[in-house]
This record gives structure tokens, sequence and C-alpha cells, in this order.
């Protein structure tokens, strides 16, 4: 039997992970990212033990993931520097088995990029449009026109594919706020724990990497395409500046430019508008953002992008029905992404509260809320399990891109 093809339209975290995942089960892939570089953009990701348990299935295990797990305690606080809410670090892993671990975005991509043989990704080729035959779909890239048993569409929040499959949707909407996003040095600053200041509709985050720098963020209300009349930093500052440490510490570190530039991402926060009906058509698959995006809330975005992609490459390497293994693709994944997305959007209608009697009784109820109610609320995020089934690991380190 001929080996099967699958094209994945996006070099990002979801569009990687399912070529791994499909390259270890015997799957020939070819992956078109329109960027002519694989990047991680300037932020870090926190990789939640769903995400984690899903490397796993496709040989990805905790062995690659460098530094240290998320350290201490993580929590939420007032800009007074009141605790709200703080759970014991060890509590996670207690509960799931695995620690979470922060990482910056680029060290993903260049772990998952690693595990993949040469050839593979095809950079400056984009996926402009899919002709699904019944037998077979024929890929329209930039670069001519590809054949494929199976094409994952990765293509992100804007994805062309979407657009494509489901024209009638509602597609994107304005959350409501935007955010800043930076990746600090760590030498010479203090031992960071991971914890989110909620304002009078703002917030401000830090995050700990493994590999000792500190990720921060900060959102606040906005509408579609608003902008700072300052500079970003001088903007964060008037915001943030007054806050508890060590949020004025890691503001003027943000503005230290020499020797090394921190690059400050300023974006509007987006979801779909409503659930697609369904996460296929065919022989195509959404995943990631394609598929389901979500606000970033619950800091699950990249993680349900992970999961979407493991379970995907699992049921393609179960049958050669490409269309059914789809359809229980769909099945699979639909209702836990949508339940997910709402969830996160709940979380930022909370934190997008600016009335200060609504404030006061958001921060009442927190606080009230026992730790191990907080936990058991995760457990059906976080308690994922993949699916199991043999990969082929034993990747030749001299074919790896």
């Amino acid at each position: 039997m001929s080996v099967r093809h699958a094209v994945v339209a996006g070099g990002g975290i979801g569009g990687l992970t399912a070529a791994v995942g499909l390259s270890r089960r015997g799957w020939r892939v070819t992956v078109c990212e329109r960027a002519p570089v694989l990047t991680g953009i300037g932020a870090g990701i926190v990789l939640a033990p769903n995400a984690l348990r899903a490397l796993s299935a496709i040989g990805l295990g905790p062995g690659l993931w460098a530094g240290d797990a998320l350290p201490g305690q993580v929590g939420l606080r007032t800009p007074d520097g009141t605790w709200l809410s703080r759970s014991d670090g060890g509590a996670v892993p207690a509960r799931h088995g695995l620690p979470a671990r922060a990482v910056h975005r680029g060290f993903l991509i260049d772990t998952l990029a690693a595990a993949l043989p040469a050839g593979v990704v095809r950079l400056g080729v984009s996926v402009t449009g899919v002709d699904d035959a019944g037998d077979a779909v024929v890929v329209r890239t930039s670069a001519g026109d590809l054949r494929a048993d199976v094409v994952l569409a990765a293509d992100g929040i804007r994805s062309v594919l979407r657009g494509q499959l489901f024209p009638a949707h509602r597609g994107l909407r304005h959350a409501g706020e935007a955010g800043w996003r930076a990746v600090l040095p760590g030498a010479g600053l203090p031992a960071q724990q991971a914890a989110e200041t909620w304002g009078r509709g703002e917030r401000f985050g830090v995050v700990p990497l493994a590999d000792g720098r500190v990720y921060v963020y900060a959102t606040t209300v906005s509408g579609p395409g608003a902008r700072p009349e300052t500079d970003h930093h001088a903007e964060l500052t008037r915001r943030f500046g007054t806050w508890h440490d060590p949020i004025p510490a890691l503001l003027d570190r943000l503005n230290q430019r020499d020797p090394d530039p921190v690059g400050i991402l300023h974006h509007d926060f987006h979801e779909l508008a409503a659930p697609l009906p369904r996460m296929h058509v065919g022989r195509v698959a959404l995943l990631g953002d394609a598929a389901h995006a979500m606000t970033p809330n619950l800091g699950q975005g990249g993680c349900q992008a992970v999961e979407d992609a493991v379970v995907a490459a699992h049921l393609l390497a179960s049958t050669d029905d490409v269309p059914a293994a789809l359809a229980a693709y769909t099945r699979a994944r639909h209702r836990r992404t949508t339940r997910i997305s709402r969830r996160s959007r709940r979380v930022g209608e909370l934190a997008r509260l600016s009335h200060p009697l609504a404030v006061s009784l958001r921060n009442l109820a927190v606080r009230a809320t026992p730790q191990a109610l907080s936990l058991r609320a995760l457990d059906t995020v976080l308690g994922w399990q993949p699916p199991s089934d043999p990969v082929n690991v034993n990747v030749n380190v001299t074919e790896q891109r």
C-alpha cells in the first residue's frame, strides 16, 4: 500500500504537532508555512498537564522540556498586592500527575520542528484553497498544486481555509480587550512566581519561563483598532507603574534597550463569534485557532491546538477511511473546545469589570472560594487524557531539520 500524504497548512504549534504525530505514524507530511522562517513570536506559553500528556503521546516526553517546572505558588492578586487566591505549587502536579511548564513559544516551535524529518516544512509557501475530489484533495499553494489524502488546516485565527469551508460563518468578533506581551531577561531579578493581578478593567501577568526569562503580559478594555497615544512602554507605565512589586521593576527592565532591545507586542483579542458547525468537511479538518479561536483567559489556546493535533493524528492512523476519521475527530473535539472557549470568555468578562462595586463583589467571591474548589473546577480542562497508540520515535537525527 502506498504511503499516504498529508498537507498541513500552517507551521505554528498546532500544525507542527500534527506533522510530528502523522510522520511518526508512517504518513508522508508536507507543512506549508507562508512565513520565510519558523518562529514563535516574542511570547511565552504555559504547557498545562493536558498539553504535556498530548505531546508525550507522540514521543515528545518530559525529557525535552528543559529547565524548571512552573515554580512556587500561583495565584491572583489586587493592584496593592493583596492575594485573592493562591494555590500550593504542588497542588496541580499532585492532582494531575504533571507540573505545568512555561516555555518560550520559539523554543516549542524549534523542538517540534527538530522532531520532523528533513524536507517536511516548506517555508514561504501559503495555502490559498483546496479542492476536495472525494478520493483525494488538490491543495492550491503559492508554489503550485499538491495532491493529498488529507489536509489539516492550522492556518491561524484568520484562516483562509475556514472561510472556504464555512463561507456563511460569522467569523471573528472583537473580545473587548487588547493586550501587550513581552519576554524579559531574568538575570539579576529575584525569583518570580506566576501570578495575575486584576484591577478595574486591567490585568498584569507574570510567568517565569523554564529557561530563566520572564514572560509578562497586560490587558485592558479596548475597542477594535484602538492604539495608545504614547509608546507602549509609556502606556504600560501609566497604567501599571504604581501596582505592587515586582511590576514596577519589570516595567523598568522592559524599557532597557541596551544591549538587547525587548520587543513589546500589542494586539487586539478576537475569538470566533460562534462555534463552527463542525471541525471538518470531507477530507479537510481545521485545528487550533482556525477551528476554535478563543480568548487567552484560560491559557488554553495553544494547549487545545496540541490536543487537536494529537487526536487528529491518532484517528487518521487508525483507519484507511479518511472522511470517517475526520468525522470522529469532530466528535472527539468539538464539544470540548466549545466548552473551553465559552469558559475562557466568561473569565474575560469577570476580568473586564470596572465599576468599583462590581470589582469589589468579584474580588470578594474569588477570595471566598476554597482552594480545593478552584482546583476541582479545572479538572475537566487539565485532566484530559490523549488516545494512546504506538508511534515511531526513532527519527534519524541526521535527517532532522
